[in-house]
C-alpha cells in the first residue's frame, strides 16, 4: 500500500509496537523491583501465613511471563480475579485489581481520566495561543523593545517552577482579588460555565511555563526561515512583510510546534502531578503518586500505561498532522 493510506497503515503498526513493547518494560520494570508486595500489602502486623496467602491470591508466586500473558489476555479479552471467597470478572479492557481498594483499575482510572484530560486540553489551548503569539510577535518585531520584552518574559517563564507561578496566582487572583475562586473540579457534564471558571488558574499556571517554551521555539524557528532566500525574493517582488509573517514565515515554524506539543500533551496525563497537588484536583498524576507510595502496582502500571499510550497516541496523531502540512513526509 502506498500513499497517504500506506502512510496510516505504517504510522497504526508503529504506534500498536511501540505500546507492546512498552507493555513489556513497564511490566518488567514494576514487577521485578525489589520489596515484597505481598507484606506490604498485607500490613505489617500480618503473621508469614497471612503474606503468603496473600502473595497467592495476587499471584506473586507465579512466573512472571505467566503474569504478564494474564495481564494481556485482559487487556484484549477480559479475566477474573479471585476475590478470597470468590471470582471477580473484570471486562476488556482490564488493566487489573488494585492492591489496595480492590477496585478495577480501569475503572479507577476512567474516573480520574475527566479531571487530567481537562487540565491537559484547557492548559494546551492556552499555551499554543500565548506561546506562539508572543513568538510570531517576538520574531516580526527583532531588535525593538518589544521583542526585548518579550524575550524577557519568556526565559523568566522557563527559569519559574509550576508550582511557584501557580500559589502566587492564587494568593493573588483568589485570595486577595478575589477574582475567581479557588479550584476545584466540576465535571463539563454538570456546568460548563464553571468547569471552565474554576480550571482557569491552573490552566494559566501550566499555559505560562510552556508559553514560554513555546515561544523561544517559535521566534527561533520563524527568524531561519525569514533568513532563507525565497522569502528574501518575495520582499523583492513587494510582497508585504505581513504577508510574508503570517503566510510563509508561520509555516515554517508549524511543523516543529505541532511535534513538540504532541510530546507534551501526552505527557500531560502523567505530569501533571505538581499541578493536581497544589489546586487540589483528584487526576491520573494525585492517583499515581499515591499508588506509587502504597506500592500499589497494579494501578501503577496500569496508569504508566495509560500515559505512554496517550503519549504514543499523540505523536502519531503529530506524525499525521504533520505529514498534511507537509506532504514529502509521506513519500520519505
Amino acid at each position: 500500500m502506498t500513499g497517504f493510506p500506506g502512510f496510516l497503515l505504517r504510522r497504526f503498526i508503529g504506534a500498536a509496537v511501540t505500546l507492546l513493547a512498552l507493555s513489556v518494560i513497564i511490566y518488567a520494570v514494576f514487577y521485578t523491583a525489589p520489596g515484597d508486595v505481598a507484606q506490604i500489602t498485607c500490613g505489617p502486623r500480618c503473621s508469614p501465613a497471612q503474606v503468603q496467602q496473600v502473595a497467592g491470591q495476587l499471584r506473586l508466586d507465579d512466573p512472571l511471563y505467566v503474569r504478564y500473558w494474564d495481564f494481556l489476555q485482559g487487556i484484549f479479552v477480559g479475566q477474573d480475579y479471585s476475590t478470597g471467597t470468590g471470582t471477580e470478572h473484570c471486562d476488556a479492557p482490564c488493566l487489573g485489581i488494585s492492591y489496595q481498594s480492590d477496585q478495577q483499575v480501569t475503572a479507577l482510572i476512567t474516573a480520574k481520566l475527566p479531571v487530567t484530560g481537562s487540565l491537559a486540553l484547557g492548559a494546551m489551548v492556552l499555551w499554543l495561543v500565548l506561546g506562539v503569539g508572543a513568538g510570531v510577535l517576538s520574531a516580526w518585531r527583532r531588535g525593538r523593545i518589544s521583542e526585548r520584552v518579550l524575550t524577557a518574559v519568556t526565559l523568566a517563564g522557563t527559569a519559574t517552577p509550576v508550582f511557584v507561578i501557580g500559589l502566587l496566582l492564587m494568593i493573588v487572583v483568589c485570595g486577595q482579588l478575589q477574582w475567581l475562586p479557588f479550584p476545584q473540579y466540576v465535571p463539563f457534564a454538570d456546568d460548563p460555565t464553571q468547569w471552565a471558571w474554576n480550571l482557569l488558574l491552573p490552566w494559566l499556571s501550566l499555559a505560562l511555563i510552556e508559553a514560554a517554551k513555546y515561544a523561544r521555539l517559535t521566534r527561533s524557528s520563524m527568524l531561519e526561515t525569514l533568513a532563507d532566500d525565497h522569502v528574501r525574493t518575495f520582499r523583492a517582488y513587494g510582497v508585504g512583510e505581513r504577508s510574508i509573517v503570517g503566510k510563509h514565515a508561520l509555516r515554517g515554524a508549524v511543523a516543529p510546534v505541532i511535534a513538540l506539543t504532541a510530546n507534551d500533551f501526552g505527557s500531560m496525563f502523567g505530569g501533571a502531578v505538581l499541578s493536581e497537588t497544589l489546586f487540589g484536583l483528584p487526576g491520573l498524576g494525585r492517583e499515581l503518586v499515591h499508588a506509587v507510595k502504597v506500592v500499589d502496582l497494579p494501578v501503577v502500571v496500569g496508569m504508566v500505561m495509560v500515559t505512554g499510550f496517550f503519549v504514543v497516541l499523540a505523536n502519531a496523531v503529530a506524525d499525521v498532522l504533520y505529514a498534511v502540512a507537509d506532504r514529502r513526509v509521506v513519500l520519505s
